[in-house]
């Protein structure tokens, strides 16, 4: 399962990382594909009308680490960068957590050790 964490619209039959701005959309590819401008290594764009796109979503990966819920922000080489969602400071503190802003605790954690890696979506 990837990791997916952001906006993502439905267009033309694919589904592409997302950027709603009003009444466009920005869609994001990793390749090239027809109409899309490139604008870094891997990493090409397009803005189409919101009315063009079948739909935007909110999607968000969830998880169980250590027994308490988690959000997955990202994941670089086999690990995924959490962000404790349940709400406890004292719990977060408990597990050792950084503390990233006030009130929002995040680590490093195996992929192999979380639990419940599923995706939610608005």
């Amino acid at each position: 399962m990837s990791i997916r964490h952001g906006f993502y619209a439905g267009w033309r039959g694919a589904e592409y990382e997302a950027s709603p701005d009003g009444e466009q959309v920005r869609l994001y590819a990793r390749r090239h594909t027809d109409g899309f401008r490139q604008v870094s290594p891997d990493r090409y764009v397009q803005v189409v009308p919101l009315s063009d796109v079948d739909r935007v979503q909110y999607v968000t990966t969830h998880c169980t680490w250590r027994g308490e819920p988690f959000v997955v922000l990202g994941e670089h080489e086999g690990w995924l960068r959490v962000e404790y969602c349940g709400g406890k400071a004292p719990v977060a503190e408990g597990l050792g957590l950084e503390l990233f802003d006030r009130g929002v605790y995040q680590a490093w954690a195996s992929r192999h050790e979380v639990e419940d890696l599923h995706e939610e979506t608005v």
